[in-house]
């Protein structure tokens, strides 16, 4: 497993990083064994994965409560992450939710905490200010921010804050930060947290049509408007997706890989990315997707791949929202 530094900070996490909403079982994912979501995460402990990245909106902090069952005895090791949602950013809530997050991990610190979308009601300037504190505290060791597009990272930049990193949805079939969110996070070092990073499934190869895809997972922007739960009215880019699949898996077959080590690995070789965020539901789950650490494409795959989905990154455009055509990226 490879670590890299996180943006200007001295927190080395594992380029393969857990996430941990696919664990709590919900609309999106279906019903999860708890064991088997505890055995993932050890497994990818095991596996060399120190980074575990969580949320508190993930079923209502119960992700961040399976994560402390699972990592009791190593937390000295690990690096967790977990997010504040933007209903929350007020300095009294933020507080409020820092302490649940703690409580719910049965931890004394957060390593990264993040803002999870940008939000306009109150003032970056202040939502920072109750960060600093809660660092100062020891509360957190740092704190970054999650979707936030070109205007919020200026208006975070111009405040002269560090943030120490930025998550976003970023893999082989959704490109859209290349165009401008990617280039200020590697300008100003802010590591950049990819997320969907196999397209909720689709770059494992466990999908071989669009109609095999269950709802909750046909909501993103590849996927026309006519499927249920989508929110963002436009045809979509079916078939284009799924073309771009074949492909992708043809060149996993030639390696000899598999196409979720394959898809990690390209997003690895992407100057500015620091980590990967795979979801794992079972041990074999995850220790495939820690495979992706050791693995260094030659720069002539790298370029393939990036070739394969190249018309399908110009059709999604620069809206860096997977799932809404009016961005809450922004």
């Amino acid at each position: 497993m490879q670590y890299r530094k996180l943006g200007h900070t001295d927190i080395e996490v594992s380029v393969v990083a857990f996430g941990a909403w696919a664990i709590v079982g919900d609309a999106t994912w279906g019903q999860q064994n708890r064991e088997d979501a505890i055995a993932a995460i050890r497994a990818a402990y095991d596996s060399g994965v120190n980074f575990f990245d969580t949320a508190e909106t993930y079923g209502n902090g119960e992700s961040e409560r399976i994560l402390a069952e699972a990592l009791p005895d190593i937390r000295d090791n690990i690096v967790i992450a977990t997010k504040v949602s933007s209903q929350h950013f007020n300095p009294a809530q933020i507080r409020q939710s820092c302490e649940k997050s703690i409580k719910n991990l049965r931890t004394d610190h957060i390593d990264l905490l993040q803002l999870h979308w940008p939000q306009r009601d109150i003032p970056i300037g202040e939502t920072l200010n109750t960060l600093d504190g809660l660092r100062k505290e020891g509360k957190i060791r740092a704190y970054g921010v999650s979707n936030f597009g070109e205007t919020s990272l200026a208006e975070i930049l111009a405040s002269g804050r560090t943030i120490a990193s930025n998550q976003m949805a970023y893999n082989l079939l959704f490109r859209a930060i290349e165009f401008k969110i990617l280039p200020i996070c590697r300008e100003h070092n802010i590591a950049l947290l990819c997320y969907s990073t196999l397209m909720q499934g689709l770059l494992t190869g466990k999908f071989k049509s669009a109609e095999e895809v269950p709802e909750g997972r046909a909501r993103t922007r590849l996927f026309s408007s006519a499927r249920k739960l989508t929110r963002h009215a436009t045809p979509g880019f079916e078939n284009e997706t799924f073309r771009a699949i074949e492909q992708i898996r043809a060149v996993a077959l030639e390696l000899g890989l598999t196409m979720n080590v394959v898809s990690l690995a390209w997003l690895l070789a992407q100057p500015g990315v620091t980590s990967t965020i795979a979801g794992a539901r079972n041990p074999d789950q995850a220790i495939a997707n820690a495979r992706a650490g050791d693995l260094v494409l030659d720069p002539i795959i790298v370029r393939n791949l990036s070739i394969i989905t190249d018309a399908l990154k110009q059709k999604l455009g620069t809206n860096a929202d997977m799932w809404q055509k009016e961005s809450r990226v922004w």
